[in-house]
């Protein structure tokens, strides 16, 4: 994946979730599973906030962790399976997805889910942005539905809010149709 600049690799941070920073809605220690080359753990560390990230793709993680030395960030990486977080024994109060939970089938979401909830306790969230069933075309990853988000964090979470957003990718049009879900742990 990593052998050229995939499509949602577009060198910083989605917009969306550095308004969430702005708007100080990302607290506590912070775990961005699917982390990718690392910008959103980046962008938290250089903001003083306790961040880890994890991502299936060795490549990924090497280059998350040359450009934290690059800018003198400490932030740490991990090559990890986003489906045995229970592994990882600990605990964190917010959760980032940026483009993990559409790759999954059915049965992986769920098993996704249940591998969020065994690293987040009761008040603690997950920020997640994902392809919109409102994105015209069948290329790319699946689109996903309100209620599907809904029905897979109905067991454990409650859906705060499912809003509207743009996800940025390095393809033409490099603007995406996707949902923003913020849940919390019950």
């Amino acid at each position: 994946m990593y052998s050229a600049t995939p499509p949602w690799d577009i060198g910083r941070p989605q917009p969306v979730f550095v308004g969430l920073a702005d708007a100080g809605r990302i607290r506590g220690r912070v775990l961005d599973a699917g982390c990718g080359t690392g910008e959103h753990v980046l962008m938290l560390a250089g903001r003083g906030i306790d961040a880890t990230g994890i991502d299936a793709a060795p490549t990924a993680v090497a280059l998350a962790q040359r450009k934290a030395a690059e800018r003198g960030l400490s932030a740490r990486f991990l090559v990890w399976d986003a489906l045995r977080l229970g592994e990882l024994a600990e605990q964190f109060d917010s959760v980032l997805d940026s483009g993990l939970f559409h790759v999954f089938d059915d049965e992986r979401r769920a098993d996704y889910v249940t591998s969020l909830a065994s690293v987040v306790p009761p008040g603690g969230q997950c920020l997640l942005c994902c392809f919109s069933d409102r994105q015209p075309g069948d290329w790319g990853p699946r689109r996903v539905r309100q209620d599907e988000l809904r029905s897979a964090f109905a067991d454990g979470w409650r859906v705060e809010s499912i809003e509207p957003v743009e996800f940025e990718t390095v393809l033409d049009p490099p603007i995406v149709q996707a949902w923003l879900m913020t849940a919390t742990r019950v």
